[in-house]
C-alpha cells in the first residue's frame, strides 16, 4: 500500500494569488516544497488507484504521478477545493465509481451531471473494499457541512487515518474509531499562534494526534500562514505535494 499526498494546500493554495509573504515567495521558486496545490490523496496497491477527494488541481496531480486510471473516488465533503477536479475526468474516464455519504455524493454528482458516475452511498463505520483495501468513514465537524467525514484505511496490518477538513470538537465515537493509526494525516491549516474556525491549528492537530495515539503524524491542508517549508518543517511535521508513505 502506498499513500501519496497529491496536494497539501488549503483552498487558495500556495503561492496565493497576489501575496508576497515568505511562504508564497518561497513557493514561487522551482522545486520548493512551499508550493502547495489543493488537497487530495492517492491510495495505491497493485490492484489499482483510489482518490480521497478530487482537488481542483487534479489534472496536474495525476499527470505528475503518472496515474492513467482511477478505480474509485471517496469524497469527504462538498467544498469546492475537495471536489472541483472531478471535472477532470470528463472525456478521460467514463463510469467513475464514487463513494461517500449520500448527502455529499448527491451534491457533487448533481453539479457534475454531465459525468457518468457510479454512485455508492456509504454509512458511517461500515467498511467497504476497494483495490484490496478496507475503507471506512467517520463523522467529523466542519461547519457548515452537515455530515463531513474522515477516512480510515486498512490493509489488515496497517491503519491509516485521514482527518478530512476537521475541527477539534468531533464526536467521541469518532475519536474511539480513529485510535492507534500507523499514520495520521491531519488538517492543521495554521500555526499555533492563530485561532481558526472550521479547521484546526497546529496545537489542536497535535492534541488530536495524541488523543488517538498516532504512531506517525503529518500535517496537511496547510495555508500560507506557515513560513517557508524548509524552515517550518523543523518545528512541524509538514506534508508536501508528492510526499509518499509505503506499507508492506
Amino acid at each position: 500500500m502506498k499513500i501519496t499526498l497529491l496536494g497539501t494546500g488549503d483552498a487558495p493554495g500556495t503561492p496565493t494569488i497576489g501575496c508576497s509573504c515568505p511562504s508564497c515567495t518561497d513557493g514561487k521558486l522551482s522545486g520548493s516544497k512551499s508550493s502547495r496545490t489543493r488537497f487530495s490523496i492517492l491510495v495505491q496497491t497493485e490492484q489499482g488507484n483510489v482518490l480521497i477527494d478530487t482537488s481542483p488541481d487534479m489534472r496536474a496531480q495525476l499527470l505528475r504521478e503518472n496515474v492513467s486510471h482511477v478505480d474509485g473516488v471517496i469524497w469527504t465533503h462538498g467544498h469546492y477545493d475537495h471536489y472541483g477536479g472531478f471535472a477532470e475526468f470528463y472525456r478521460v474516464q467514463r463510469d467513475v465509481s464514487v463513494y461517500g455519504v449520500k448527502e455529499t455524493v448527491d451534491y457533487i454528482t448533481n453539479i457534475y451531471f454531465f459525468i457518468s458516475a457510479d454512485k455508492h452511498y456509504v454509512n458511517l463505520h461500515e467498511p467497504f473494499s476497494l483495490i484490496g483495501l478496507e475503507f471506512s468513514l467517520f463523522e467529523v465537524k466542519h461547519f457548515p457541512e452537515k455530515l463531513p467525514v474522515g477516512v480510515v484505511i486498512s490493509d489488515g496490518k496497517h491503519k491509516i487515518v485521514i482527518s478530512g477538513d476537521c475541527e477539534i470538537d468531533i464526536p467521541k465515537e469518532s475519536i474511539d474509531y480513529m485510535q492507534n493509526p500507523d499514520l495520521f494525516i491531519v488538517d492543521a491549516i495554521v500555526p499555533e499562534h492563530m485561532a481558526v474556525n472550521k479547521h484546526m491549528n497546529s496545537t489542536q492537530a497535535f492534541e488530536m494526534a495524541e488523543q488517538i495515539h498516532a504512531k506517525k503524524t503529518v500535517f496537511t491542508h496547510l495555508s500560507h500562514f506557515y513560513g517557508a517549508h524548509d524552515v517550518e518543517c523543523e518545528k512541524y511535521p509538514l506534508g508536501y505535494d508528492g510526499m509518499s508513505f509505503e506499507f508492506d
